[in-house]
């Protein structure tokens, strides 16, 4: 099959090969590692935020969400593992092949939203565990995490297998911290239990929102695009049994390290329950009072340290997996491809500056407030993200022997009926809410409402779009290294005027003769010449200081050279920049051709001496052939 869809994460697509393992041990070995680059996502900031709430207002009552939460999660982890496996194709890039454009691009917008919210409790959780651990303010942990996104770039440098064992690293540090508070704290094993039972405390609209918090922290929608891409690092046997024991090991994968997501995250909700709630402390929503509450209440220094290195840990994984994940969206929603080091350093900022002008405008104070209001916004957008994979993952035409079973798509759309009917509720009374309360309900009536039933209709579209055609429509779609095209195979082309740059160096002789090459002695020739010094950049073709005057010399003597020896030539000199100067000569003289020297050099001289070339050839309209020297 051709996708058109380009590759996802080219530069580590396919990078671990696993057709070469034998035996079930060292097969397992050999795909474990992406579910646990997206099981840091389920153990991020703002699932402490969440978990701190819940636990320190409603004690265990909260753990069965939890529970719930992490079923949902393999499930819908294991669709998507399957969908990357199965098509080779991400979430993002499924959505783009085969719904049209204004969906597909809505869509984006909506997992950009995701990817931000997530970014933003991830940024904001890192720069306050920078701040418990070091006493760094929290407006410069949330500068320093920008470095996240050269980390990754060495990482992914590195291999596929480093980075995941860096992310594992992190995983174990996590996990070791919170086992260690938990010895400290020795819960309650009978009232943990009792949290297991479905309720919701008051059934109250505070409970609700923390509720719809712990589902949007835990199901994350950004994590089933990475998951569908992550699974493509492994280069399987693509035979029907090939496939099918590729899913097995996935799912094993899957499960072992959601299963480890689902412990720490019980683990804070513990936490907080049993220090804060059975205390007397239910207002405990900010990470930084609960890391200053630990000591006091468990009498030891040990418990805040190893909070803040844990907050850090996750913080860490969190946001690396997070990049990941913009970078995934944004080239399969819109088959943009950017350079890594800019496309990573773009998703970062999209989180960086509106977390930076959060906390320097409305305060420390209100991170926790923020945090769990991400995940709020992260569960608002699952179901743009869960729908889709659903249908995708069902239809026999596009996943042929490997769709799920009719019991598995029931389950799967329970999932999605349960977060979205919640978040419907949930925004329902919000909305009635803000009506009642609000100083000016026009805003409400006007911006709000309509805002939110355009997405209703959105989500009604991607709902039963793909019910009424009873199968995917494929749209058009080009890869980012574009499509193959007719040829139209031409006899040689005669070019008649060819404009030459000059410079003065061994390259000229080559240009020179890589052009009269091309156009022979019919075609007429411009010799060009950028004067660069520091007079002609300020008075441009008024400068008439000895080095131009060398240079207006020098050039024409290359012209009599050809003139004589039968080609037509001219000259023109150009003053200032060349990367300006070349492009306004060559176009004003309507050149079919353009033939450049390369200097040749790279790195740290490109930043010193500058590079034209790669200017050049975008704002000239002809060819440009370019000559090493």
């Amino acid at each position: 099959m051709n996708n058109k869809a380009g590759t996802s994460l080219e530069e580590v697509n396919s990078s671990v090969d696993t057709t070469s393992k034998t035996g079930t041990w060292k097969k397992i070995f050999a795909f474990f590692g992406p579910a646990y680059l997206v099981s840091v996502g389920y153990m991020d900031p703002g699932n402490w935020a969440t978990d701190i709430a819940g636990g320190s207002k409603f004690g265990y009552a909260l753990i069965w969400v939890l529970l719930m939460s992490n079923l949902m999660a393999l499930l819908l982890q294991g669709l998507s593992a399957r969908l990357g496996l199965v098509k080779k194709l991400d979430l993002a890039q499924a959505s783009r092949v085969y719904y049209p454009p204004f969906a597909n691009k809505c869509l984006w917008v909506l997992a950009e939203i995701a990817i931000a919210a997530c970014d933003l409790a991830e940024v904001i959780g890192m720069a306050i565990g920078l701040q418990l651990l070091f006493n760094i303010p929290i407006h410069i942990g949330v500068l320093i995490t920008i470095l996240d996104t050269f980390l990754l770039l060495m990482l992914q440098n590195l291999g596929m297998r480093k980075m995941e064992a860096f992310i594992l690293s992190l995983i174990g540090i996590i996990g070791v911290s919170f086992m260690v508070e938990l010895f400290m704290i020795k819960p309650d094993i009978i009232e943990i239990a009792k949290g297991l039972k479905p309720s919701l405390p008051g059934m109250g609209n505070e409970a609700l929102y923390i509720a719809i918090g712990i589902i949007g922290a835990t199901v994350m929608p950004h994590n089933l695009y990475l998951h569908s891409s992550l699974v493509q690092t492994r280069k399987i046997d693509r035979s029907s049994s090939g496939i099918r024991s590729a899913i097995k090991y996935n799912l094993i994968d899957t499960g072992i390290a959601l299963n480890l997501a689902l412990f720490v995250n019980a683990a804070i909700l513990i936490l907080a329950a049993s220090a804060f709630y059975n205390n007397g402390y239910y207002e405990i929503a900010d990470i930084n009072d609960a890391h200053k509450l630990l000591a006091p209440i468990l009498g030891s220094q040990l418990a805040p340290t190893l909070f803040a290195i844990a907050l850090i840990a996750a913080g860490q994984s969190s946001t690396l997996t997070g990049t990941l994940s913009g970078q995934i969206v944004m080239e399969g929603h819109l088959n943009l491809r950017m350079q890594p080091w800019l496309r990573r350093l773009v998703t970062r900022l999209i989180a960086v500056v509106p977390a930076f002008l959060t906390v320097y405008i409305m305060g420390e104070s209100q991170t926790g407030a923020l945090l769990i209001l991400s995940q709020v916004l992260l569960s608002l957008q699952l179901g743009f993200a869960v729908i889709p994979l659903i249908h995708f993952v069902s239809s026999k035409s596009f996943m042929g022997e490997f769709a799920i079973k009719k019991t598995t798509q029931a389950l799967a759309w329970a999932c999605a009926l349960i977060i979205v009917g919640l978040n419907i509720k949930f925004l329902g009374e919000k909305v009635a809410d803000w009506t009642h309360t609000s100083e000016n309900p026009l805003i409400i009536y006007l911006v709000v409402i309509p805002l939110l039933l355009s997405a209703l209709l959105l989500l009604l579209y991607v709902t039963f779009s793909p019910m009424v055609m009873k199968t995917l429509t494929k749209y058009k779609r080009s890869s980012p290294h574009g499509e193959k095209v007719q040829l139209n195979i031409a006899e040689k082309k005669h070019y008649s005027r060819i404009a030459i740059t000059i410079d003065f160096s061994d390259s000229d002789n080559n240009a020179i003769n890589n052009a009269i090459a091309q156009g022979g002695k019919d075609a007429e020739y411009l010799l060009v010449h950028i004067v660069e010094t520091a007079g002609a950049m300020m008075m441009e073709n008024e400068i008439s200081d000895s080095e131009t005057g060398e240079d207006r010399k020098n050039i024409q003597q290359y012209a009599d050279q050809l003139n004589s020896a039968g080609y037509k030539a001219s000259t023109k000199l150009g003053f200032g920049n060349p990367k300006r100067g070349i492009p306004e000569i060559v176009n004003e003289y309507k050149a079919d051709l353009l033939v450049m020297g390369a200097h040749g050099h790279k790195g740290l001289k490109d930043i010193i001496f500058g590079t034209t070339v790669n200017v050049v050839r975008h704002r000239v309209f002809m060819p440009v052939i370019i000559v090493r020297k």
